[in-house]
C-alpha cells in the first residue's frame, strides 16, 4: 500500500505555524524533528504489538500450571507408582491445561518445562531471521508478516490435537513475536531523536511488563487452557489497522537508495509536526548524494570482539549481564507459580513491580549511569532471590515477596542492557556485539524453565541458582566501563580504548 494512506486525516489536521527544525548531523531529523507529534502518536501506535509480546513470552505460567494430581486407584496413594492405573487431576483452580490435556506428570513432568524452552529457542530464531529480513527487505514487510503470523499461529495454537503439535505451533507463535519486538523497536528509533531516545527505548519496555501483569487476570476469569490461549491470541486481529498506519522506515528507505519513497514519507511526517516541508526534498537528496560517495567503511566481524584484551574482557563480560538478565526473569515469572498460595494474586503481584522497576531504569540510568544502576539492580535481585533460597520453608506471602523482590531487580536490569550494550560496542560492530548478547541472553531464557523443576530435589535450589547468578553478574560488571554521557566508541581502536584509564592508555 503506498504511503499516501499511511496518515489518519487526524493527524495532518489544518495547517498551523511552522516549527524550525534544528538541523543535525542526522537527515532524517533534521526534516522531521527530534521528537514531536508524529513520533509521539507513532510510538503508542507501534506500543499495541508489546502486550502480545508478553502474553505470548509467559502464558506458558498458566498454560502449563501448577496441578496437583492423586491416585484414583484403590489402595494407592502414590499416583507415580508402577501400580497406579489412573490418575486423577485437581481441577477446583483450572478446568483444563496443557499438563491435563496430555499428562505432562511423573516422569513426563519435564516435557511441560521443554514446551517453555522450546518458546524461548523461537524467540532466539525469531530475532536472527526477522532482523536479517528487516534489513534485506524493509522493516515494514518484516513487522506486518510477524503480526499477522503471530496471530495466525496463535489461533492454530487454541486446537491442537497432540503435544507435539502444540509445541511446533507455539514455537512458530515464538518466532512471530520475536519479529514483531525486533521490527517494531527499530521502527521507533530510526524516527526518533538522540535527546529523546534513551527514554524511549527504555519506555518501549514497559507494555510486555504491562502483558505480563494481565496475565493473570485473564487466567482468573478464562480457566481452561484453549479459551486462555485465544483471549491472549486474538487481541493480535487489531494489527490491521497497522497496515494502513506503518509507513515503511524512512532511513531505510534512503540507505538503500529509495530517495523519492523516503522523501514523501518524510514530507507527511514533517507536514504533520508542523516543520518545513520545502527543504526535504533537495536535502534527502543531498544526503543521499553524500552517502553514495562515501567510501565504504571496513565492516567488522563478531570474531573482533575478541580481538583485542580490553574489549574481549567487555564483550563476555556484557553477554554474561544478558544472560542472567534473561535467565532470571524469565525464570523468576515462571518459578512463582510454584510458591503456593493463590497463583493468581502471586503472579499478578509479581509481574507488577515489574512497572515500577522499568520506568525507575529511566532515573537511575540518567542520573547514577548504567554501570551503578545494573550493580545496584543485580545486587537487589540477588538479596531477594537468595533470602528466598535460605528462608524457603517460611511461609507464603514471605516467598512470593523475595520472589517480587528477584523480579523488581530482573526489571530494572533487562532495559538497562539493551541501552548499555548498543552504548559499549564500537559502531562496526556494534550489531554484532548486540546480537551476540542477545543471543546468549536467549540461552539463560531457554536453560530457565528447566532450572525451574529442579524443584522437585528442593524448592531452594532455583533461587540460590538464580542469586548466584546475578553476583557472578555484579563482579563481571566491575570491569565493564561507564558509557553515560560519552562519545559512542566508532572504530575498533576506540572499542579497545574507550574506558581505560588514562595511565593504562598512555
Amino acid at each position: 500500500m503506498e504511503a499516501v494512506l499511511l496518515f489518519p486525516n487526524a493527524i495532518l489536521a489544518a495547517p498551523t505555524k511552522l516549527k524550525p527544525v534544528e538541523k543535525t548531523a542526522d537527515p532524517i531529523i533534521s526534516q522531521i524533528g527530534d521528537f514531536r507529534r508524529y513520533q509521539l502518536f507513532f510510538f503508542f501506535l507501534i506500543l499495541l504489538c508489546k502486550f502480545g509480546s508478553g502474553w505470548h513470552t509467559l502464558g506458558h505460567i498458566f498454560l502449563a500450571a501448577p496441578t496437583d494430581i492423586s491416585c484414583a486407584t484403590a489402595n494407592v496413594t502414590d499416583p507415580c507408582s508402577e501400580e497406579c492405573e489412573e490418575i486423577e487431576f485437581d481441577t477446583s483452580v483450572f478446568k483444563s491445561t496443557i499438563i491435563t490435556e496430555w499428562d505432562l506428570t511423573c516422569e513426563k513432568k519435564q516435557l511441560a518445562s521443554l514446551s517453555q524452552s522450546i518458546v524461548m529457542f523461537g524467540i532466539l530464531v525469531g530475532s536472527l531471521l526477522f532482523g536479517m529480513g528487516a534489513d534485506r527487505f524493509g522493516r515494514r514487510p518484516a513487522f506486518l508478516t510477524s503480526c499477522f503470523m503471530q496471530l495466525i499461529t496463535g489461533l492454530i495454537v487454541c486446537v491442537s490435537p497432540y503435544f507435539w503439535f502444540y509445541c511446533l505451533f507455539r514455537f512458530l507463535v515464538a518466532v512471530a513475536t520475536a519479529g514483531t519486538m525486533t521490527a517494531s523497536f527499530v521502527l521507533i528509533m530510526e524516527i526518533v531523536g538522540p535527546k529523546r531516545r534513551e527514554l524511549i527505548a527504555i519506555c518501549y519496555q514497559l507494555p510486555f511488563n504491562i502483558g505480563h501483569a494481565s496475565l493473570a487476570v485473564f487466567a482468573y476469569f478464562i480457566r481452561e487452557w484453549r479459551w486462555f490461549q485465544f483471549s491472549i491470541t486474538i487481541f493480535s486481529a487489531v494489527f490491521v489497522i497497522y497496515i494502513c498506519l506503518v509507513p515503511e522506515s524512512p532511513r531505510w528507505l534512503l540507505t538503500t537508495g529509495r530517495v523519492d519513497k523516503s522523501v514523501k514519507i518524510l514530507e507527511k511526517i514533517a507536514k504533520c509536526n508542523k516543520a518545513p516541508v520545502d527543504t526535504v526534498r533537495p536535502e534527502i537528496e543531498a544526503a543521499y548524494v553524500t552517502i553514495a560517495a562515501r567510501q565504504p567503511v571496513k565492516k567488522g566481524t563478531m570474531l573482533d570482539l575478541f580481538r583485542t584484551p580490553f574489549l574481549r574482557v567487555k564483550t563476555i563480560f556484557m553477554a554474561n549481564n544478558w544472560l542472567v538478565a534473561c535467565m532470571v526473569y524469565y525464570g523468576t515469572a515462571q518459578y512463582v507459580s510454584r510458591l503456593g498460595g493463590n497463583i493468581f494474586v502471586s503472579n499478578l503481584i509479581a509481574a507488577s513491580v515489574g512497572i515500577p522497576g522499568t520506568i525507575l531504569c529511566v532515573f537511575m540510568t540518567k542520573y547514577l549511569g548504567r554501570k551503578k544502576t545494573l550493580l545496584l539492580s543485580n545486587g537487589c535481585s540477588a538479596v531477594g532471590l537468595l533470602l528466598l533460597a535460605c528462608l524457603s520453608s517460611q511461609g507464603d506471602i514471605f516467598r512470593i515477596s523475595c520472589a517480587a523482590i528477584g523480579l523488581f531487580g530482573a526489571s530494572v536490569t533487562f532495559p538497562n542492557v539493551y541501552l548499555y550494550g548498543a552504548e559499549l560496542f564500537p559502531t562496526v560492530v556494534r550489531s554484532n556485539g548486540v546480537g551476540l548478547c542477545s543471543t546468549i541472553g536467549r540461552i539463560g531464557s531457554i536453560v530457565a524453565p528447566l532450572i525451574c523443576d529442579l524443584d522437585t530435589y528442593g524448592i531452594w535450589i532455583a533461587p540460590l541458582i538464580f542469586g548466584i547468578f546475578c553476583m557472578l553478574s555484579m563482579l563481571g560488571t566491575i570491569f565493564i566501563p561507564e558509557t553515560r554521557g560519552l562519545p559512542l566508541p566508532e572504530t575498533l581502536e576506540d572499542g579497545e580504548s574507550f574506558g581505560r584509564k588514562k595511565k593504562e592508555q598512555a
